[in-house]
């Protein structure tokens, strides 16, 4: 109706009052059933004008319709389309009709209709760069949601691999220092009245493995508290091997060493990674196998580092070897480097063996 009286056109409360009424109730429904709005306000506009009960424009009254549908932007439902067709087909009938029954010159009428077409094009323009706007805020959204989430799933991968990292370190340093500083202390205490000398070095290697043990322990918690930071403690690695090797020896266990190859070429992770191996399998040796022979072979060649670990024990009295969380360990730091390992029974005869390989891409020494 403002529409109309601005444009100065017949205002009839018999004819322009329903019409208000009628599209303005249509519109309540706009965001559910766009199209079908669109089509019965045009129904009504083109009803009214034809019976002569208002004459102010064709497209004007129905500019929310036509915007409503042009903006709909859900799945399968081509809006924009649909709006052009319906406001050409629209202002195709009203030429008709303004030319013929409505007494005007084409002139006239194209001068009428025209500026209805420049106003229905700029009304579906904004509408449509509404809807792209519309478009754009979402798929932003949902690429910050979706970087959320990528995130999340990141730092919760970070943190499930830290606390394996943690619970390997743990589980090799404390579980290897009880067990060496057990088996001192039980040489010391049978070595204790008849031979005080060999007391005593059982009692310093006890000592000794356990500063070892403290200062392992002290960088993993530098680690923690500073990650990124040098913890200034070093790492172990194959070169430590040796020095486990002695202090794993005992009267009841011999423990052999071999090394092939340059030691010194060995990147530094897979180099830890080597001696956790060691150190885990000669401990769960002592504790489990009952063993009285154990050799340890370390080569270094061909583009890879090749570790073994057998002994003579009872594979029968070695159940936690076979389901413990120290296998698990070592098979995880292994393919983690992208290694293979193997740890069950020995194929020849009584024992255990453990062997790994770890990849060093272009290393040949």
């Amino acid at each position: 109706m403002a529409v109309t009286a601005r444009l100065g056109g017949r205002l009839d409360a018999a004819g322009t009052l329903p019409l208000a009424l009628w599209l303005g109730a249509l519109l309540l429904t706009r965001r559910r059933w766009p199209l079908a709005v669109l089509l019965l306000s045009v129904q009504a506009v083109v009803a009214f004008r034809t019976a002569g009960l208002t004459d102010a424009g064709w497209v004007w009254p129905v500019s929310a319709a036509y915007a409503a549908l042009a903006a709909d932007d859900r799945p399968g439902r081509p809006g924009l389309p649909w709006a052009a067709g319906i406001g050409l087909a629209e202002l195709a009938f009203a030429g008709a009709w303004e030319t013929s029954a409505g007494g005007s010159t084409p002139r006239e009428a194209l001068g009428s209709l025209g500026t209805e077409a420049l106003w229905l094009a700029v009304l579906l323009a904004a509408a449509t760069a509404y809807r792209n706007r519309l478009r754009w805020r979402a798929e932003l959204d949902e690429r910050l949601l979706q970087a959320a989430r990528e995130r999340d799933l990141e730092a919760g991968q970070r943190i499930a691999e830290a606390r394996l990292d943690i619970a390997r370190e743990l589980h090799d340093v404390v579980g290897h220092t009880l067990t060496v500083v057990g088996l001192q202390l039980r040489v010391a205490a049978e070595a204790l009245d008849d031979s005080p000398d060999e007391a005593r070095s059982a009692l310093a290697t006890a000592q000794q493995v356990r500063a070892e043990a403290l200062r392992d322990l002290h960088a993993l918690v530098h680690v923690l508290r500073a990650p990124g930071e040098d913890p200034q403690t070093p790492a172990a690695g194959v070169f430590e091997i040796a020095a486990l090797v002695d202090r794993m020896r005992s009267p009841e266990l011999d423990i052999r060493l071999e090394t092939a190859g340059d030691l010194t070429a060995v990147p530094a992770p897979v180099s830890l990674a080597v001696h956790r191996i060691v150190q885990e399998a000669l401990t769960n040796t002592a504790r489990h196998a009952q063993a009285s022979q154990a050799e340890v072979g370390i080569r270094c060649g061909d583009g890879q580092v090749e570790v073994s670990i057998a002994d003579d024990g009872r594979t029968t009295a070695q159940p936690p070897r076979r389901a413990g969380h120290g296998i698990r360990g070592m098979d995880e730091r292994v393919r983690a480097l992208g290694g293979r390992l193997r740890a069950g029974p020995h194929a020849q005869g009584e024992g255990w063996l453990v062997r790994a390989a770890i990849p060093v891409p272009g290393f040949h020494p």
